[in-house]
């Protein structure tokens, strides 16, 4: 026979807190995501204007590398935010417990905001209380 599991108000709560955590930071993630838009421009004008070897313009491979490098910036970006928006939302539901516990190992990487998340949410996701909530126990 299976024992009830007992639920703890403050695990509630701190998940809770996590989930807004995740829909703030995910937005934030989104907001600033889109920067990397502005180095796209400058690639796609960099190729528009390029020149060849002795012009005065810089090669077209420049422009190519800003077009990478903002293109992949903005995709990882957008990608994170995404990701922290549907963990949020994953939380709430109290399912995929190993998808939010990835998320939040990946959200470190976006300072301060993301760290600071990250770092709770590992705490939090990591009790044997908040996992017997996910079923996992």
């Amino acid at each position: 026979m299976e024992t009830p599991r007992s639920i703890n108000p403050e695990d509630e709560q701190h998940l809770d807190q996590l989930v807004i955590g995740h829909y703030v930071v995910g937005g934030l993630a989104c907001l600033f995501g889109c920067l990397p838009l502005i180095h796209l421009a400058v690639g796609l004008f960099l190729l528009r204007t390029a020149t060849g070897p002795g012009g005065d313009m810089p090669p077209a491979m420049f422009g190519w590398i800003f077009v990478a490098a903002g293109a992949l910036a903005f995709i990882l970006a957008q990608s994170l935010g995404l990701a922290l928006i549907v963990s949020g939302r994953l939380m709430r539901r109290r399912v995929k417990h190993t998808f939010s516990f990835i998320v939040a190992c990946v959200a470190c990487m976006f300072m301060p905001f993301g760290t600071i998340l990250g770092v709770f949410s590992i705490i939090v996701l990591s009790r044997a209380s908040v996992k017997s909530l996910y079923g996992m126990l």
